[in-house]
């Protein structure tokens, strides 16, 4: 058994509207499941395929207190396609952000809704991932992330140190997943979480049952209502076990 990356959950006050632009921002369409859910996928996507980590925003309350734990790193071709892509954005309601990047070559954004992003200059490594380089989660130690979600997933690890890993579909599509060592540590419930799926005619009790034994765990909430199972990574970081397909 093992699982693949589907899809990044990002919470929002106004799914529809945070939708639009991350659509704009893409050049991806937009899918409804109804009020307060906001389905974001490329133009022509049959879900599930590696080729694409979709986004599903979900309307909460609750407000964003914090500095997003993920976090898209967004790829281009060229320094005029930096430039241009930031220029857009800004446009679209995307604002600059200092979050004590220093004097890097990448431009730290936020959305409307203040969730952080990156725009990254070109580099060659993301030349054929789609419009996200990647996916990256904060943590304190990138080996034993690199260590869990490579054996929950089927994906392959690229690169592991001290201060960073690197994933991305064994397919080689797609953008990567990457952890990065970071100083500060997780405070309260992720806005943004990853979501993960199982292969069709996999028992989803008993992979959730596996993910346990490589040191997930259950988090502290009623999930009597919902259809799927939340999970918390080694570094408590939540994320969504849904159903296969």
């Amino acid at each position: 058994m093992a699982t693949r990356l589907v899809q990044i959950n990002m919470k929002a006050h106004d799914d529809a509207a945070l939708g639009r632009f991350w659509a704009e921002a893409l050049g991806w369409g937009i899918d409804s499941e109804g009020p307060g859910v906001t389905n974001l996928e490329p133009v022509g996507f049959t879900y599930p395929d590696p080729a694409a980590v979709c986004i599903d925003l979900i309307a909460r309350p609750e407000p964003k207190t914090v500095k997003n734990r993920v976090h898209l790193d967004l790829a281009t071709t060229s320094t005029a396609h930096q430039e241009e892509l930031v220029a857009r954005l800004k446009s679209l309601g995307a604002t600059p952000v200092d979050v004590g990047q220093g004097d890097v070559p990448w431009t730290v954004m936020a959305d409307p809704e203040g969730n952080e992003f990156c725009v990254l200059e070109p580099r060659q490594v993301y030349r054929d991932t789609g419009p996200i380089a990647a996916v990256v989660v904060d943590c304190t130690d990138p080996r034993e992330m690199a260590r869990f979600w490579g054996e929950a997933m089927d994906w392959t690890l690229h690169e592991v140190t001290d201060d960073s890993a690197t994933m991305r579909s064994a397919k080689g599509v797609g953008p990567y997943l990457e952890f990065l060592r970071t100083p500060d540590t997780k405070s309260g419930w992720n806005r943004v979480h990853l979501d993960v799926r199982p292969y069709p005619g996999d028992d989803p009790a008993a992979e959730a049952d596996r993910l346990r034994s490589l040191g997930a765990t259950d988090p502290d909430i009623d999930q009597s209502a919902i259809h799927w199972t939340i999970l918390a990574d080694p570094e408590g970081n939540e994320f969504c076990l849904l159903t296969p397909a």
